[in-house]
C-alpha cells in the first residue's frame, strides 16, 4: 500500500517541477513610468510660453528590441476639460453674424504631444483611435447628438483647427529622446495662453507598433503675483468683486466725463 501512495504523491510533485522551468523562463512584461521635476508651475501675466521636460523610464525592456529601436514612446500633456462653443459666421446683407453653433462637452483646453517618431510611423491609425491618442483622434462629444454627422464633423474640424492656430494643440515630433535603453526625456510645449488648472501628463509605450502600457502624472498650473490675487478674489468673493467692478466702472466714467466735458 505504501508504494502506490508514494507514487500518487510523487506525480503532482514531478509535474510541478516540470512546469517550474517554463514558468521561470516567461519574460517579464514591459512597463513605463514618468516623473515630473515639479507638481506645480506658477505663471505670471507676462508668461510667453515654455518647454516642459518630462523624464521617464522603461521597466523590463528587452535589450534586443531596445537596440533595434523598436520601442516608441508618446507623451501627452492634456489640459483640464471644459465645454466649448464653436460658432460659424456668415455674411448677411454685408454684415458678419453668427448663424450656427455647436457645443462640445469636456474638451481638453490644451493638448501637447511629444513623440519619438511621426505617429504614422509608430502604429496603425486604428490604434490611436482606440486609445483616443493625438489631437486628431480626441473624441469631441457634442452636447446635441441629434445633429447630423456632417454638421458635427464640420464643427469638430473647425474646433481642432482653432486650437492648433492658437498653439493650444501642438505636436513635437522627435520630442521624446532615449537617453539609454530604458531612460527617456520628453519635451512638451506650454503655450503662452495655457489654461490654469490640473493638467495630466500621460506616457504611452509601444513595442513594434503594438501598445504595451500607459503611465500618468498630474501637474498643477496656476497664476502668481497680482493676477493670482485678483483671480482668487473673483472666485472666492464673486458678489463683492462684481459690486466693486461695477462701482469702479461708474467712477471711471464719471471722472472721464468731468475731465473731458466741454464748458
Amino acid at each position: 500500500m505504501a508504494g502506490p501512495r508514494a507514487f500518487a504523491a510523487a506525480v503532482p510533485l514531478s509535474m510541478l517541477l516540470a512546469l517550474s522551468p517554463a514558468t521561470a523562463q516567461t519574460p517579464p512584461v514591459e512597463s513605463i513610468q514618468i516623473g515630473l521635476s515639479t507638481d506645480a508651475i506658477s505663471i505670471t501675466a507676462g508668461f510667453s510660453g515654455a518647454d516642459l521636460t518630462i523624464f521617464g523610464s522603461l521597466e523590463n525592456p528587452d535589450p534586443l528590441i531596445a537596440r533595434q529601436g523598436r520601442y516608441d514612446v508618446v507623451v501627452v500633456l492634456e489640459g483640464p476639460p471644459r465645454p466649448v462653443v464653436v460658432r460659424r459666421k456668415d455674411r448677411v446683407l454685408g454684415v458678419w453674424v453668427n448663424l450656427d453653433s455647436e457645443t462640445f462637452e469636456n474638451v481638453p483646453v490644451s493638448y501637447s504631444v511629444a513623440t519619438t517618431r511621426p505617429l504614422q510611423d509608430i502604429a496603425e491609425p486604428a490604434k490611436y483611435k482606440q486609445l483616443s491618442l493625438g489631437a486628431q483622434n480626441l473624441y469631441m462629444k457634442p452636447a446635441d447628438e441629434t445633429d447630423s454627422p456632417a454638421t458635427i464633423e464640420e464643427f469638430t474640424a473647425a474646433l481642432r483647427d482653432r486650437k492648433a492656430a492658437t498653439g493650444l494643440y501642438s505636436e513635437n515630433v522627435g520630442g521624446v529622446q532615449f537617453l539609454s535603453q530604458n531612460l527617456f526625456r520628453a519635451t512638451v510645449r506650454l503655450a503662452p495662453n495655457v489654461p490654469v488648472g490640473t493638467h495630466k501628463a500621460r506616457a504611452f509605450l509601444f513595442k513594434s507598433g503594438m501598445f504595451v502600457k500607459e503611465s500618468s502624472a498630474q501637474l498643477e498650473i496656476r497664476k502668481s503675483g497680482f493676477e493670482q490675487s485678483v483671480f482668487r478674489v473673483a472666485h472666492d468673493y464673486s458678489f463683492l468683486y462684481g459690486v466693486f467692478a461695477i462701482s469702479l466702472a461708474m467712477l471711471t466714467g464719471w471722472l472721464g466725463r468731468l475731465i473731458f466735458r466741454k464748458d
